[in-house]
């Protein structure tokens, strides 16, 4: 075949040199100078998906698909960006992703974009294996992970936020009820930037912990029971959830600083119960 195929090549005049809108070369509009006099703060990509290879703390590697945001300031004086190179630094990062390599994706994005700040954020559905508590049937649960990066003058800052859903039951239900007290399911999202490397299990080990009960993906009658009545015992309002979590992330000094939501989506009300704690331990409210 490659025979045959150099020499139909050879056969085949080159056109490239006799047709003007091959040889000349494209101007790079985006490189025009801008008479607006207005600085862009973020331009770049979004929702773009991408597979990626994510390190499990069980060890070995899961594969996922995560949706990109990628950006970069732009200033006054230009025109516009190169949304290509955006892509082009997604695809020379298809192999495993940590939070070493993702700070080396928005250097190189910073760099190859002649920008002083950059942001990147990577959310993707991380898949962990449970066993039921009584019967130790086996079971997945997914939740929501985003790796966030911003690169600002020369300085790179990482983040790590997970979402996840648990059970909560109200204490004043439970208190003033003859019969049961009514329960929710809940979403917590932990949002913690860290100078020491940790594992994004352990922030969805914080949050199913300091629920009322944690969630399942599959339970038998037995197992329906024990989560039932371990959520009895255990009853919390969204002000507990978010105070319970950020008394262990202060506790924990690898965490310099934090945002802990709870929303509880009410099951007897045409609302939902929501709660946040925000704390910088390095800047700590007066």
């Amino acid at each position: 075949m490659s025979t045959t195929a150099k020499s139909d090549n050879a056969d085949s005049p080159d056109t490239s040199a006799s047709d003007p809108a091959v040889s000349r070369e494209i101007e790079d509009v985006q490189g025009r100078p801008d008479p607006r006099n207005l600085a862009i703060n973020k331009v770049g990509i979004c929702d773009i998906r991408h597979p990626v290879s994510i390190a499990q703390r069980i060890g070995g590697n899961q594969s996922t698909i995560a949706t990109f945001g990628m950006y970069v300031n732009l200033p006054h004086e230009f025109k516009g960006t190169h949304m290509s190179r955006f892509v082009e630094i997604l695809n020379a990062h298809e192999h495993q992703i940590t939070l070493e390599s993702f700070k080396a994706m928005l250097g190189e994005m910073t760099d190859r974009l002649e920008s002083d700040n950059g942001h990147i954020e990577m959310t993707f559905p991380y898949f962990i294996d449970k066993y039921a508590p009584v019967t130790g049937e086996k079971g997945v649960m997914d939740y929501e992970v985003t790796f966030i990066g911003d690169r600002v003058d020369g300085r790179t800052e990482m983040q790590v936020e997970v979402k996840v859903p648990v059970t909560t039951l109200c204490p004043c239900s439970k208190d003033i009820s003859d019969y049961g007290a009514h329960n929710q399911r809940s979403l917590i999202t932990i949002r913690v930037k860290a100078d020491e490397f940790f594992w994004a299990e352990e922030l969805i080990d914080i949050a199913e912990s300091e629920g009322s009960c944690e969630l399942f993906g599959i339970l038998k009658r037995i197992d329906e029971k024990a989560v039932t009545e371990r959520a009895y015992e255990n009853p919390k309002f969204v002000e507990d959830v978010v105070r319970d979590i950020a008394t262990r992330l202060n506790d924990d000094d690898r965490f310099l600083r934090y945002r802990v939501e709870s929303e509880n989506f009410e099951s007897i009300h045409n609302h939902s119960a929501y709660a946040m704690i925000e704390h910088d331990k390095a800047h700590p409210a007066v």
